[in-house]
């Protein structure tokens, strides 16, 4: 097998292009096409986060308003409540643009790529839609609150893998990627509902008794 390309995956956070951001000295007022989000009187890293968001796609761990700024505690919980207003990008450190992003769709979107079980098979859903965009690749589905813009080949690469049923660690086996960047792709694709389990987990037999 080839030698892994790219290096270690970025997870960045920005802001909707459409999204306004409205600054006092006690609230910050976020106002997007799906609603307006108000945040009173925010942690300072909070502050500066939304700024540099305003501008692009940022890191998380490198927003440090001042040098005793909780990053995990304040900012993380605050943006996953924002996430019917946040652009979620994956990136590589090789200064050649992101991978993919996943855009909100609806104001009831949340975004969480949670691990995935490396045996269990998933694949493309068969009602996601593949067209062309002016910034790569677009995924879409009538089914999912997210759309996805494939920007580098390495990710065209890995959704070409869940055209069959495929497990994670196959996939990984069988492209020329760092594993955790194949990971990060697929933890992408499954959170945003361009994968699927191939056999979804039965339910709980305690919850139907």
């Amino acid at each position: 097998m080839p030698d892994p390309v790219g290096r270690q995956p970025l997870h960045l956070w920005s802001l909707s292009e459409d999204v306004v951001v409205e600054t006092t000295d006690d609230a910050v007022v976020l106002t997007g096409r799906f609603g307006t989000e108000e945040l009173i009187d925010p942690d300072p890293v909070v502050r500066e986060a939304l700024r540099r968001m305003e501008l692009g796609p940022v890191l998380p761990a490198n927003v440090r308003a001042n040098p005793e700024g909780s990053i995990c505690l304040v900012l993380l919980p605050t943006l996953s409540r924002l996430s019917h207003l946040t652009v979620r990008t994956l990136g590589l450190d090789d200064l050649k643009g992101p991978l993919l992003s996943v855009s909100p769709e609806s104001r009831l979107a949340t975004f969480s790529p949670d691990e995935l079980e490396a045996a269990d098979e998933i694949r493309l859903p068969r009602d996601v839609r593949v067209t062309l965009d002016a910034a790569g690749v677009a995924l879409e589905s009538a089914a999912s609150l997210h759309r996805v813009v494939l920007h580098r080949p390495e990710a065209v690469w890995v959704v070409g893998m869940l055209a069959w049923p495929v497990t994670p660690d196959a996939a990984t086996e069988a492209l020329p990627l760092h594993p955790e960047v194949t990971d990060g792709i697929l933890r992408y694709l499954v959170a945003a509902g361009m994968a699927k389990p191939v056999h979804p987990p039965a339910p709980d037999a305690d919850a139907d008794s």
